[in-house]
This record gives structure tokens, C-alpha cells and sequence, in this order.
């Protein structure tokens, strides 16, 4: 992977990450795109820029996480705000963690050799989740519950699908269900940073104890990156990445999402096309 494919590849991940246009699908409509000198950077690209956005979150609401600390360990009678936000959140990781530890690996196998088929389609699912949340508006409730933290979690685990949208799918979901615009998004960034940081030191072991399975989708050997292209692609992720979670939190209090349904029918109507030719 060249320093160039791995600028481009970095930015496409940072933006893609927290607007609802599916990072995973459009890094690997970009690899393919780039070619299969993109596409051997594989495993390894993959967990650096995915830790760079994780930063970039911690980065853009330090506020938030500073809050939450404040609070967590502070044990004076019932559950204060701070601990009973950290419960929502580990109620909302219970789906994507028994999907990841249980069925990532089975999932992936899937859709290994029709990719751009499976990011076509599901990106035209995230068109309709965001189409549903401008023209349904139930009336706002002001703080996240329980069970729809455990729904926003199923969502969330749903995700695992390249072209499901992972910030699309949790803050649609939480908006159907009524909740304020104000605290979803930021919950919805927050949410996700303990999943990405499990999957990557899951991921870990492929680099340095590779499976049989895993050898064989990757041509038998574990791909190695330009430590060049790793900091190049780091980089652009993280600034990428800090620029669109401050924007996509605008966004969504202002409920502009139907721009990103209509972006998101386009590229999975050309992405379904394409895998016909």
C-alpha cells in the first residue's frame, strides 16, 4: 500500500466513520476502487485507522468523557447520571459484543466474495432508516432508557454488515424511538468506542496468530503495511475523523439526515450496478 493510497483510504475512513454513509462500506469500495495493492494492506491499515477515529471521538468530546469519569466513581446514595449513562452504554455493547465474540467471523465469511453486492444493498437499508427519520417525528424524550440503549445496541451489532451504516443505524434507531437529538448523537459516538476498541485487539490475534481461515482469504500469508503509510493513514483518519463527528453532531440536532439517505441510494444503487458489469 503506497503512502498516497493509504492518504486517501485514511480521509475516506475518518469522514465515513460518524456520518451516516457507512465507513466500512466505503473503505472497501475504496480498496477496490485503488486496486489490490489498496486491498493487501488488509488487516493491519484497517485496526491503526479505526483506533485514529476512536481517538478523534475522545478528541471532540473530552467534555463528555471528563463528565462521565467525574461521576462514575462517585458512590454517595442512588445511581447518579454519570453511572447510570456508563449502564446505558455497557446495556447498548451486550448485541454487538455476542455478535462479535459469537458470529463476526461466520458473518464475514458471508459476504467474502460478493462485497460489493452486500455493501450495494445495505447501503440502500441505510437510505431507508434515514428517509424514515424525516418523515417520522414522535415527540422527544428527554433521557435515553434502558431498553432503548439494548435497542440502539441491536442496531449497532446489525452494523457488522459492510454498508450498514454504524452511526446511521444507532442514531436512526434512536431518533424512531423518540429520543432527543440533543443527547443521541453524542451517545451514539460514544457508545461505539468500547465495540471498536474490542474488535481491534480481537484483530490482533490474526496479525500475530493467524487462523487457517484467515490465511486463506489472504493468500496464505499476513499482509505487511509501510510503517509510512500506517502514520500516513493514521493521520488523515484522526483529522478526518475530528472534523466529522463535530459536524455530524450539528447535523443531527438539526435533523439534516435525508440528504445522507439520498447520498446513500445513489452510491448503493452504482455499487449494485457495478457488480453486474
Amino acid at each position: 500500500m503506497s503512502e498516497l493510497q493509504a492518504l486517501i483510504l485514511g480521509l475516506v475512513q475518518g469522514f465515513t466513520e460518524y456520518l451516516p454513509v457507512s465507513s466500512s462500506g466505503h473503505l472497501e469500495l475504496g480498496k477496490i476502487i485503488l486496486g489490490p495493492e489498496a486491498e493487501a494492506g488488509g488487516l493491519t491499515f484497517d485496526i491503526v485507522v479505526h483506533v485514529a477515529t476512536v481517538l478523534s471521538t475522545l478528541v471532540i468530546l473530552w467534555r463528555e468523557v471528563m463528565w462521565i469519569f467525574a461521576g462514575l466513581f462517585r458512590f454517595n446514595g442512588p445511581m447518579n447520571d454519570e453511572q447510570k449513562y456508563v449502564l446505558n452504554i455497557l446495556i447498548s455493547m451486550i448485541p454487538v459484543g455476542v455478535v462479535g465474540l459469537l458470529f463476526k467471523d461466520k458473518v464475514e465469511a458471508l459476504y467474502a466474495d460478493n462485497v460489493i453486492v452486500v455493501v450495494g444493498w445495505c447501503l440502500l437499508v441505510t437510505s431507508v432508516l434515514l428517509a424514515l427519520t424525516h418523515f417520522y417525528q414522535p415527540r422527544e424524550k428527554e433521557k435515553i432508557s434502558p431498553l432503548h440503549a439494548f435497542i440502539i445496541g441491536i442496531a449497532q451489532a446489525c452494523a457488522v454488515l459492510p454498508g450498514l451504516s454504524r452511526s446511521g443505524s444507532t442514531i436512526a434507531t434512536g431518533l424512531l424511538l423518540g429520543n432527543s437529538r440533543k443527547n443521541l448523537a453524542q451517545f451514539s459516538f460514544l457508545m461505539v468506542i468500547p465495540p471498536i476498541l474490542g474488535e481491534a485487539l480481537l484483530d490482533f490475534k490474526h496479525m500475530f496468530a493467524p487462523s487457517a481461515e484467515y490465511l486463506a482469504e489472504h493468500g496464505g500469508e499476513v499482509a505487511t503495511v509501510p510503517t509510512s503509510s500506517l502514520i500516513v493513514g493514521f493521520i488523515a483518519a484522526f483529522i478526518s475523523g475530528c472534523i466529522a463527528c463535530k459536524w455530524m453532531i450539528a447535523l443531527v440536532k438539526k435533523c439534516k439526515l435525508i440528504y445522507f439517505a439520498i447520498y446513500c441510494a445513489i452510491v448503493g444503487a452504482i455499487a449494485l450496478y457495478c457488480s453486474t458489469l
